[in-house]
This record gives structure tokens, sequence and C-alpha cells, in this order.
């Protein structure tokens, strides 16, 4: 049987094909797309979704992958013949289009374990969006300065512009005009009435989530990088967005690896991705100087007020979202692996944004408090992040990657602690969210204690510094950081009233009891959190 995506009219007469940077640069500023900043990045809005919808999030329900997928409300089915009908939807709504873009490139810098992706979208920015995010055929990134011959493994239909009608809504069983569905039979992705280009880039990470175990290889939402001087020296750092991934693994002593997706195989970690997704708001260029450095020309800056006279782009002034995005080559920072590619991780960070208060900045982990504290993923969920979340509200996401997990959550665990049993790698737990009280009462960690906090996990340095265990949550608290005064690394003591903080630190305990009880774990993993 013929599928709707044969009926796309990809002929060069009415889709250009892997344009460049400039050409899409062009192409978008001529539509009206985007504005030029003075730093030469281009800025373009998303409308009204200026963050993932995971709630019209949709995958197809088949024979053939019902048994292996963790349905919930992560994973929410669609039958086959609603996904055939939203895929008429974006195919009409794309042919009727003057002109589409096409981006041909991977996922994945090991050329070993990849997927070739194609993205068919009608607005040029959101082409050079995939060109960033993804590995561009025949780049450096890719391993592969021949190119050779594509093929497409996903193919993304991004008719973001095309909302559905009420009537389309109640035949396709849904009461929103956004619906974003993902096939793992078909190996495509459909996307409707959100131009938010993150929805890209997290359905390719969704699929490598099921794919690459297949293939011998652990999916992670994580950044990874390295020790310029010793390429044994990796390093990998967990978290949801917001938690410090992009800022903690641009650090001018590493060489970075990737920012947000990797996967770990046989001989070591690589990217998933060619680009970085990194938070503006508050960007500073001291704070963050490679990141702000890497603003320029080819970057794509998402929801971020330029003044019209100056072109100078505002990083504090939230004038449509807290969730203000740039978009760059892996290569624009400094020193940046490329291909990709490094050695097993001799540390594992785990970051979490603690919204109560309670947790300690940095603790060291057990291999069966790593699997409990990996398969519960604790952290705050940030403002902006997601579509209705304007405040952090105290979040479990399952792995640090819950929305893009199509199979349970306990076989990515498991996967986890088997390497790090194989490889020898230590687990650290670090907080950047709040002290001294909750949010709204206490503070934000100082950048500059997590920075010195990461260092000392990375030269080695605390690795043997003696520890004491937290009456509550059981972690083993480091007794002394270089340059982080020692008040700072017990929060009970940051609390004006220690009867609050215990009282705090006992609800979150059972908050993670509450919600540990939805997994199957052993019991060694499970007697490893928290103390209720």
């Amino acid at each position: 049987m013929a599928s709707p995506i044969d009926r796309l009219d990809l002929s060069p007469k009415h889709a250009q094909h892997n344009l460049s940077a400039a050409a899409l640069i062009e192409q978008a500023i001529v539509a009206g797309e985007g504005m030029l900043a003075s730093n030469g990045a281009i800025m373009c809005t998303t409308g009204d979704r200026t963050g993932r919808s995971p709630n019209q999030k949709f995958l197809e329900d088949t024979p053939g992958i019902h048994g292996k997928i963790w349905w919930g409300k992560v994973n929410r089915p669609v039958a086959p013949e609603a996904f055939e009908r939203a895929m008429n939807i974006a195919v009409d709504h794309l042919n009727a289009r003057p002109r589409l873009f096409v981006f041909e490139g991977f996922a994945g810098a090991d050329r070993r374990h990849r997927l070739g992706v194609r993205v068919v979208t009608e607005q040029a920015w959101h082409s050079l969006f995939a060109r960033t995010l993804f590995i561009p055929q025949g780049s450096k990134a890719a391993g592969d300065a021949s190119g050779g011959a594509f093929q497409a493994d996903w193919t993304i239909l991004n008719a973001g512009k095309r909302r559905l009608t009420p009537d389309e809504q109640q035949a396709l069983g849904v009461d929103n005009p956004v619906m974003i569905l993902q096939s793992l039979e078909r190996r495509t992705v459909v996307i409707l009435g959100t131009e938010y280009a993150g929805e890209m880039k997290k359905s390719i990470f969704y699929a490598m989530n099921y794919d690459m175990p297949d293939q011998g290889v652990f999916p992670m939402h994580c950044s990874a990088n390295v020790a310029r001087n010793d390429p044994s020296n990796v390093a990998l750092f967990f978290g949801l967005s917001g938690t410090g991934k992009t800022t903690l693994s641009a650090d001018p002593g590493r060489a970075l690896i990737g920012d947000d997706e990797h996967g770990w195989g046989p001989d070591g970690v690589f990217n998933f991705e060619g680009g970085c997704y990194a938070k503006c708001i508050k960007l500073t260029k001291e704070g963050e100087p490679e990141i702000y450095a890497a603003i320029r020309f080819g970057s794509v800056l998402e929801n971020t007020p330029i003044d019209p006279l100056t072109r100078e782009p505002d990083y504090f002034t939230p004038r449509w979202t807290e969730n203000t995005r740039v978009t760059y080559p892996v290569d624009y920072i400094a020193g940046a692996v490329i291909p990709g590619i490094g050695g097993h991780p001799g540390n594992v960070v785990f970051l979490t944004a603690d919204a109560y208060g309670v947790l300690p900045p940095v603790s060291k982990l057990t291999h069966d408090q790593a699997m409990y504290y990996f398969i519960n993923g604790y952290t705050s969920k940030l403002a902006g992040t997601e579509a209705g979340v304007t405040e952090p509200q105290p979040n479990f996401s399952p792995c640090f990657g819950g929305p893009f997990l199509p199979r349970p959550p306990a076989s990515y665990a498991g996967q986890l602690v088997e390497r790090l049993k194989r490889h020898g790698s230590q687990v650290w737990l670090l907080n950047t969210g709040w002290t001294g009280g909750p949010y709204g009462k206490g503070e934000r960690f100082k950048l500059g204690y997590t920075r010195a906090m990461v260092t000392s996990i990375l030269d080695g340095s605390l690795r043997g510094v003696p520890c004491e265990a937290d009456p509550i949550f059981g972690l083993a608290i480091p007794s002394s950081v270089p340059g982080v005064p020692a008040d700072v690394l017990r929060p009970r003591g940051t609390w004006k009233d220690g009867a609050a903080y215990d009282d705090q630190a006992r609800r979150l305990a059972a908050a993670f009891r509450d919600n540990d009880k939805q997994f199957d774990m052993p019991e060694s993993v499970r007697s490893a959190g928290p103390r209720a």
C-alpha cells in the first residue's frame, strides 16, 4: 500500500536540498522569518509555542512495537488510521507551499552507530536549525569528508504552521490544534501546529533511544567533555533542561564532545548531534564565555528580543518566554572534539535543580544509589521548558529524560549500571538548585561554587576526601571541596530554621518513595533511596 509520504513533492522545482547555512539565512530573511542580530546570528520566533508540547505528542501503536513500549503519560498511543490521516494533512499542506527545504544528514558521530535523518520543512530557518543540530553530510563532524550515498532512516515532516481544524481534531480524537506524531515502524515524525524547533531535535533523540539499544549502545540525555591534556579523562553530565548540562560541559579547561545527547557504545561515548542547543536567559560574556562567543553567523537565536536599532540581543528580558535558546554548531565552541567521539567516562555527574532546597550541592553515589537516583530522575521543571510551565515545579523524570524514553526506564538504568561496573566510573549527584530554603525563599547555588565542585570531581581530588552520610537521603557528602565554603556543603546548616529544613527534607524523601513504587527494581537499589 502506498504511503502518504510517497505523494510529497521533493522535486528540485519545489524543494531546495541541503542548502548552505548562508543560503538558508538569506532565504529566511527574505521570507520575513527572522532578523540578523549584531553578532551575526539570526533571531526567529516560534509563535505561541515557545517550548515542547508533550501533552500533544503521540506514538503510533502497532503490533510490532506494542510489547516493547513504556505506555503511559509519556508514550500515548494513536491508531495507525489516525497517524495516516495526520500524515496526509501534513503532506497536503507541504505540497501546497511555494517552496520546501530539505536537510539530509545524520544523528550519531560514530559511523557504526548512526541514523540517516531527512527533515522536510516549509521555513528556511527550521532547515537551518536541523543543519545546525544534526550532522551534515560530508562534514568533519560526520567523520566522512567524501559524503557518499545517503539513506534516510528517519523522516521528519514539519508542517508546524498548519494547525488542525476542529473537525480534524474530532476525527483524530484530540482536543488541540497541535499534534506531534511519531511512528517507530514507518520511521516518520509528523509535526502539526507548533513552530517550536526543539520538537524536531527531540523526536530524533526519541528515535535513537529506541534504536540504539539494539546496537549495543546505551542512549543518554547528557552532555560530555574530555580533559584537553588527557583523552582518557571523559565526563558525562546527566540532567533535564535548565540543570546545567550545557553550561557545565562548556569548560575552557576541557574539550566539548557534545551538550545534550550521547551514546555509550563498546568503544566509549559519542555525540548524537552536530550542534548545541543552549539556554540564553541571563547569558553574559563573563558567566558563560564559550556559549556567548558561539553566538555568531550560522547560529539561530529563538525568541530572544533584539533591539530594532542596534540589533543587540537582549538576554535578560523574557519578552516571549524564559526559554530563550540558541542553536550553534558544536565546533563553534573552541577546541571541541570533532567528530564528537570520546573514550569511556571516568566520572558521571547527575544534575538536579532541587526546588525544595534540601539536597546537598555535591554527593558521591554507590552503584545502588546511582541506579536509584537515575531511575527516579529528580529535578525541578524550570519555567519555559514546556508549554504552560511558568515557575519551577518538583518533577521526577526517569533517567533524566523521561519524555524521550520509548522503552521502560528500568531497561536504561540497567544499561547504565552495567557500564559503570565494567569501566569503574564514579557517579556524583550535583545539585544546581536552591539552598537556604525552597524556591522563593532560598537562593540558587552560586555558579562559581558549582564549577569548583565539578573541577574537583574531574581532577580526581574528591575521590579520596572523607564523606559523611546525610541522615535523610543517605548521600555521602564530602567534608571539603577546594574553593567552596564548608557550610555550603551541608544544606541543613544553610537554613535559618533547622526544623523547617527537616520538614522539607522529609517531604521530598516521601515524594521519592511515592515515585519509586512505579518501578521494578532490586531491593538493594530501593533501600539505597532516602529514609522517608
